[in-house]
């Protein structure tokens, strides 16, 4: 009796070690070319729902109904299947959200699959839709810019312009942000980030992780989303398809003016295959 359980218990020891050797490989089918990307097993419940979705067709022929250059493309609205020219997207799902497994291993890199979501004042627990996500684009920054806590940045600006003796440097900067937009009035904020740290007596630095600053120094990203939204996945294969979505054209609501159709495909395959193909590295288990 006693080998026979001990034969058992090694025979499923071998089965969970072979289940493990596989993932899925997703597959993500767009007018301009394939993307493939694997799923992280630590968001379990985003990785579940995903595959099930995907599995059940439920996202064929779904639209990017939502492409912001230098940012994301979003997709995964029910309601983009057929829909008409002109009709606002982006509040369809599967009826359900999925509570936030958000992992400070993950971050907004290009490439990386990251769930949609409410805004935090309806939704304060950071819930991810059901179905829709979107996939980073970004843009590369320098290394001042990641170490540098924008949003304090900005609030300090906002509390030294309100000073008397800063009238000058009130107007400099309401005339950059008024002629010549947000982006510049960030930039000449970073310019003048040691003037005002030291006329304001403050830090407006931040640590940022070696292993962030490498990527989004280099193939960039979208760093002021970290920590905020559930990354539950990354592009590994097709990088250059996600640029090419990123420069259609698009209307005011930011749909792109040609319908953009995908479809997703998941296949569960041996991990050595997948590193073998397109190079990607599964972390230590340890």
């Amino acid at each position: 009796m006693t080998n026979r359980i001990l034969i058992l218990a090694c025979l499923l020891l071998a089965m969970g070690s072979c289940a493990s050797e596989k993932d899925y490989l997703v597959t993500i089918h767009t007018d301009y070319g394939d993307m493939h990307a694997v799923l992280f097993d630590d968001t379990p419940e985003h990785k579940e729902n995903f595959v099930k979705l995907a599995q059940d067709g439920f996202y064929d022929s779904l639209l990017f109904h939502r492409v912001i250059k230098d940012f994301m493309i979003q997709t995964g609205d029910p309601d983009s299947k057929n829909a008409k020219k002109n009709v606002p997207l982006g509040s369809g799902g599967p009826g359900y959200n999925i509570p936030a497994e958000i992992n400070k291993n993950h971050y907004h890199a290009k490439g990386a699959l990251s769930a949609a979501r409410q805004g935090d004042r309806i939704n304060p627990e950071k819930e991810s839709s059901g179905s829709q996500f979107y996939i980073v684009q970004g843009k590369t920054w320098t290394k001042e810019e990641l170490t540098t806590d924008m949003e304090k940045l900005g609030a300090t600006a906002q509390q030294l312009m309100a000073r008397a003796d800063q009238d000058s440097v009130k107007e400099m900067l309401f005339n950059v942000y008024q002629n010549e937009g947000p982006e510049a009035y960030g930039k000449k904020l970073m310019e003048m980030k040691d003037y005002i740290e030291e006329v304001m007596a403050v830090d407006l630095s931040k640590t940022v992780s070696p292993e962030r600053l490498e990527a989004y120094t280099t193939i960039g990203g979208a760093p002021h989303l970290d920590d905020e939204y559930t990354v539950f996945g990354k592009v590994i294969d097709g990088l250059d398809i996600i640029d090419k979505i990123a420069e259609q054209p698009t209307d005011r609501r930011d749909r792109p003016v040609e319908d953009l159709k995908m479809s997703v495909e998941v296949e569960q395959i041996p991990k050595k295959k997948i590193t073998k193909l397109y190079g990607y590295e599964y972390p230590n288990p340890n």
